[in-house]
């Protein structure tokens, strides 16, 4: 399955922003979705993720609250909507896809190629 992210820009401490990845080549709703950020000079993480049917998410303890993940398997998208932003929420964010729900990067097959947020203090 192919990825494209989209939606990331800079925005201000404490604004919002929301995040889109389209999907194609495969059936969708196969897969279950995740978020996953990398900040300069830091490792890649986790964090959220949807299940297939999006009954299901699970987020890192760092957005929990902020950031709500959906997805509209009609227009074969997930979205990373995010609110109360903060100056460490900067990074690339790529969206990813894997058979099963999970937090680990290792668990994800495909990777969409990243969209940069960068929120101003």
């Amino acid at each position: 399955v192919q990825l494209q992210a989209s939606g990331g820009g800079l925005v201000q401490a404490g604004g919002s922003l929301r995040l889109s990845c389209a999907a194609s080549g495969r059936t969708f709703s196969n897969y279950a979705m995740g978020w996953f950020r990398q900040a300069p000079g830091k490792e890649r993480e986790f964090v959220a993720t949807i299940s297939q049917s999006g009954t299901n998410t699970y987020y890192a303890d760092s957005v929990k609250g902020r950031f709500t993940i959906s997805r509209d398997n009609a227009r074969n998208t997930v979205y990373l909507q995010m609110n109360s932003l903060k100056p460490e929420d900067t990074g690339v964010y790529y969206c990813a896809a894997a058979a099963l729900m999970r937090a680990i990067i290792r668990a994800y097959d495909y990777w969409g190629q990243g969209t940069q947020v960068t929120v101003s203090s």
